[in-house]
Parts: C-alpha cells; sequence; structure tokens
C-alpha cells in the first residue's frame, strides 16, 4: 500500500504533520478521523531514489526484542493497541520495520487480529511470535504474553552474542595467522630460493624440508588465483549443499559429533528447545503447537527430527518422557527434570530451569574451550613458523659446512 504524506487540523485547531500507509484517500480519512484530525491535503509519498542495497533487507532480533519490551510497557499502561503500534512505528530508525509496524496497524484498524496482521510478515514475526500474540488476544492477556516474549527474545539475543564475542578472538588469531603466513610464503621464501639457487654448485640440492617448502611457495605464490577459486567453490558448494534435506541433515550430524564443538552445539540447541517450550506452554499455547513451532527453530535439524518424534508420541497416547528417552539425543537429566514437571504440573516452570542451566552451561563451556584455543593456536603458529625457519636454514647451515671443511 502507499504512503501519504499529509497536513492536517486536530480539535485543537492545531496543525498536524505525518506520514500515514493507506490504500487510497478515503481510507487516509477514515484512518486519521478515528484520531481526530481533519485532513486538509495529502499526497502520496514518491519512491526516493537510492543506491541499491547490498543483501537482504532484515529486521535483527534485537531491534524485534526492543519493539516487544516497548510494546508490552505501553499496553500495560494502558495505551489502545493502534496508538502503540503508530508510535513504535515513528520511533524506528529501521526503515524496513517501520514500514512492517505501519503495515501492521493498518491491517489491524481494517479489522484483522493483531497476530494475523503480523502473521503476514513471516521473516520478522515467526510463527513462534504470531502464535503467542493470538493466545495473548484470546486470552485477554497481551501485555503479559509480550512481556514473556521480550524477555525470551532478549535471552536469545544473548546468547548469540556470547557465542559470536567468544567466537571474535580464535577468529581474528586465525585470519592474521592465515595473512601472515601467506606473506611469508609468497614474498620472503622467493627471494631466500634466489640466494640458495645462486651458491649451490652444480648437481647440489636443496634439503628436502626446504624443497618442500619453495613447492608449496610457489604454488602458493603462482596459483594463489585457483587457491581461491577452489576454496570459494568449496564454500558456496557447501553453502548450496547444506540448503538441501540431505546436505542439513548430513552437516547437522557431523556438528554434533564433533568432539568439543559438538557437545556445544548440543547444549545451545537444548537450551533453545526449553526456554522455547517454555515460553509457548506458559502462554498458553497447546503443547502439540508448541513442539511443532519449536521444532522448526530448533537450529538443527538433528535435534527438530526427535522433537517432531515427540509430538507424534504425545499425539499416539504417550508422555513426553517416553519419546524424549527414545530419542538419543537429550541427556538423561533433561529428560529426568521434564518427567517432574510432567508429574507436578510444572512442565513450563521445569522447563525454564532447564533453559537457565543449559545457558550457564554454554558460558561455561565456551570459556573452556577458548582456554583449550589459545595454547593450541600459538603451538599451531609457533610449529609452522619455526618449520618454515629451519627449513630456510638448513641449506645455510650447509653452506657454513662446507665452507669450514674447505678451510
Amino acid at each position: 500500500m502507499p504512503t501519504y504524506v499529509f497536513k492536517g487540523r486536530n480539535r485543537l485547531n492545531e496543525i498536524v504533520v505525518g506520514e500515514r500507509v493507506a490504500s487510497d484517500r478515503s481510507t487516509l480519512e477514515s484512518l486519521l478521523r478515528r484520531e481526530q484530525i481533519i485532513l486538509t491535503s495529502a499526497r502520496e509519498k514518491g519512491r526516493e531514489i537510492s543506491l541499491p542495497k547490498i543483501g537482504r533487507e532484515k529486521v535483527k532480533h534485537k531491534d524485534l526484542a526492543l519493539f516487544t519490551r516497548q510494546f508490552s510497557v505501553m499496553l500495560d499502561a494502558g495505551l489502545p493497541l493502534v496508538q502503540c503500534l503508530e508510535i513504535l512505528g515513528q520511533q524506528q530508525d529501521n526503515k524496513h520495520f517501520q514500514k512492517i509496524i505501519f503495515q501492521t496497524r493498518a491491517d489491524v484498524e481494517a479489522g484483522m487480529t493483531l497476530a494475523d496482521a503480523m502473521a503476514r510478515h513471516p521473516k520478522v514475526f515467526e510463527p513462534l511470535y504470531t502464535n503467542m500474540v493470538a493466545a495473548g488476544e484470546t486470552g485477554g492477556i497481551l501485555d503479559i504474553i509480550l512481556q514473556r516474549l521480550s524477555t525470551y527474545l532478549e535471552k536469545m539475543v544473548k546468547l548469540k552474542s556470547d557465542v559470536k564475542s567468544a567466537l571474535v578472538y580464535p577468529v581474528a588469531v586465525i585470519i592474521i595467522s592465515i595473512i601472515v603466513i601467506s606473506i611469508i610464503m609468497i614474498v620472503v621464501i622467493p627471494a631466500f630460493k634466489n640466494i640458495f639457487e645462486g651458491l649451490l654448485g652444480p648437481g647440489e640440492k636443496l634439503p628436502w624440508l626446504t624443497e618442500v617448502v619453495v613447492d608449496i611457495s610457489h604454488i602458493m605464490a603462482g596459483y594463489w588465483w585457483l587457491v581461491a577459486i577452489v576454496c570459494a567453490l568449496a564454500f558456496f558448494g557447501a553453502k548450496a549443499w547444506y540448503k538441501t534435506e540431505k546436505g542439513q541433515h548430513v552437516i547437522d550430524k557431523l556438528i554434533l559429533k564433533l568432539p568439543i564443538l559438538g557437545l556445544i552445539m548440543q547444549k545451545i540447541a537444548i537450551a533453545r528447545f526449553s526456554r522455547t517450550l517454555s515460553t509457548l506452554m506458559s502462554s498458553g499455547v497447546p503443547i502439540l503447537e508448541s513442539l511443532e513451532i519449536t521444532a522448526k527453530t530448533a537450529g538443527n535439524v538433528i535435534i527438530g527430527g526427535a522433537i517432531m518424534r515427540i509430538r507424534i508420541g504425545i499425539e499416539q497416547g504417550q508422555t513426553i518422557v517416553e519419546p524424549l528417552r527414545a530419542s538419543n539425543v537429550f541427556p538423561t537429566m533433561v529428560s529426568q527434570m521434564i518427567g517432574v514437571g510432567e508429574q507436578t504440573g510444572a512442565l513450563d516452570t521445569m522447563l525454564s530451569k532447564i533453559a537457565d542451566f543449559y545457558e550457564q552451561e554454554v558460558d561455561a563451556a565456551i570459556a573452556n574451550l577458548l582456554a583449550l584455543m589459545e595454547p593450541a593456536m600459538i603451538m599451531f603458529l609457533g610449529v609452522t613458523i619455526g618449520t618454515i625457519v629451519i627449513a630456510m636454514y638448513m641449506p645455510l647451515f650447509t653452506l657454513i659446512g662446507k665452507l669450514a671443511g674447505g678451510k
């Protein structure tokens, strides 16, 4: 729908200028009349000429969490739903998100429920979000549901942020190491090779280690573009394969089987599963629907498949614990705690405690991983640089020995 730039007067006869999303001018007049504004002039906002953007427009989880928190506070303060959306849209810096909020407001004013209006933008408001909003609207506790939803989003944002910040140091060290080693192999080693060729006599050969390093240097210096193409093709090929069902299944299964990283990824998936299911169930979403949504947001198809098997087991009359144990994905402690929660009728509370526990476990596991990675990277750099230095000095030692023997 088009955006109109309007000018009007409110009931205090003050001039009001702004923008509204409406299908036509008559709809715009109706919208403003509800806000007690008399329209005096309006024009359709023209498309702005701008440079093409690289990548897709997207809404960050951090922006969505802030929007949800502010939305819940405004509703709790007694502001009307449409006015909340109007205020939140006006103060939103992300233009793409702002457009979606205004579109949602217009749909709500046209008679749609908030959940249905949000469901029209699935890339921003995921099924988990819209199902919880629908439950809040049905129960008349939308402000409470949005508070729970904002808490959930904030915890997910924190979990992602902790993982990303933990990876900054090792990734930076690896990139710098690759750059330094590449410069040595492409610039420094060829200079040594020319010196050695000038000093060697006829029929003499370089030591085998030196020849290996020189050959690698020759490949990197002469065929760096081929190496770059092969690496790029491997990266994009793996990325494209991961989008297929089989590729995603193989890679996700491989990730979970990695020695240290696999355990961390499993803990992250369990924390996300517990937090999502707890939030949905405490908000009144039915268990079967909650499990289906949780499976889609698990972040790993192996974990997601296990959750869907739990859903099928419940449909067949089993308790949640029986298919949970049979999945061989979740630790025994998780199934035991969920079993206690199911028996006591406090499953959502128990899931929340499991999520808290595993989020702490993730923090500790990442700290231990960094503690292991630091000496491992130092050892790798030491061995690599040391090998190159020894390889370059071996011919010099040979030449010095010959000169000393000649004397």
